[in-house]
């Protein structure tokens, strides 16, 4: 199944964006392929226990493409059903496309939009993301790119943030959040006076892509568009390739001193102002431009993991 050309990427918001118009405004037209698609009825085996609605493609698509002519395996999250929670069939087409990515050697570009495992499928949801991380470590040990774009309405959180701590290269817009535990779950378990989940500021501030970019969480900063995404994640497709322990042990160094830098902060802005940045509580009024050029050389490295 194909997914149509977006009438403009350059325009078209990758927040607003359905992941099939996503996928659209990311890969060359005419070049995506479908695997196990609508037609095909996979639907989830528990949802109709709980009376909830199914949906044929189950809130996530895959297949095959290329991006500037490289050919690519794509993912993509549908934030809009279930808030893109993984659940049984969900992980199993991703798990399929990254064994298939270590088979055929092509890349893997993943459009995370998920708020974690579904609760009416919590053991095969937890179960989906250890075999999703397990499939993405492997195809990175054989030198497949697996490239994270985040900037969907449902942000990245559970499991999700799990998964794209793994990938290679983390490409993220203001509008994309990363966490594993999501505002909600934080107040729910220590109170609003930890964290007010309704204070969309703090969330942004302390999840959102700005902070995310800023302290090595995620790699590339961009705005929200398509072709933003598109062209950053053009760039990630053609850097080098490499986890082994090397990488490793210097991302556990950079955590550490991460900790003894910044463990006293109780906010992002006192972060960033550790981190060199003038004006730090005027960062989450920046336009994108403006940030990523006023904050160049003060961000932390990621070292190639999270």
């Amino acid at each position: 199944m194909s997914v149509s050309p977006a009438m403009s990427n350059e325009t078209v918001s990758w927040y607003e964006a359905s992941a099939r118009g996503r996928i659209a405004g990311l890969v060359d037209p005419g070049s995506f392929t479908e695997i196990i698609g609508p037609s095909e009825r996979e639907t989830s085996p528990h949802l109709a226990i709980f009376d909830l609605p199914e949906q044929f493609d189950d809130g996530i698509i895959v297949g095959r493409a290329t991006v500037d002519g490289i050919k690519v395996l794509v993912a993509a999250q549908e934030g809009r059903f279930m808030g893109g929670a993984f659940g049984e069939v969900h992980g199993a087409k991703l798990v399929g496309l990254l064994r298939s990515a270590r088979a055929t050697g092509r890349d893997v570009i993943i459009l995370f939009d998920t708020g974690g495992v579904r609760l009416q499928e919590a053991n095969a949801g937890e179960l989906a993301i250890a075999e999703i991380m397990r499939a993405l470590v492997l195809a990175r040990l054989d030198g497949v790119r697996v490239i994270g774009l985040i900037g969907g309405r449902a942000g990245c959180y559970g499991g999700g943030g799990l998964i794209a701590g793994c990938c290679s290269t983390l490409i993220i817009s203001e509008q994309g959040r990363i966490s594993v535990s999501g505002p909600e779950v934080i107040e729910t378990n220590k109170g609003v006076e930890e964290f007010d989940s309704k204070d969309r500021a703090l969330v942004w501030r302390t999840m959102g892509g700005k902070h995310r970019y800023l302290i090595g969480g995620a790699n590339r900063f961009v705005e929200d568009s398509c072709a933003a995404f598109r062209e950053a994640a053009l760039a990630a497709l053609s850097q080098e390739a490499k986890l082994d322990l090397t990488v490793l042990a210097a991302e556990q160094a950079r955590l550490e001193d991460r900790l003894a830098r910044f463990g006293d902060k109780s906010d992002a802005t006192e972060i960033w102002a550790a981190l060199g940045i003038d004006n730090a509580d005027e960062v989450p009024a920046l336009a994108a431009q403006t940030f990523v050029a006023l904050t160049a050389g003060k961000q932390e490295t990621s070292d190639d993991a999270r």
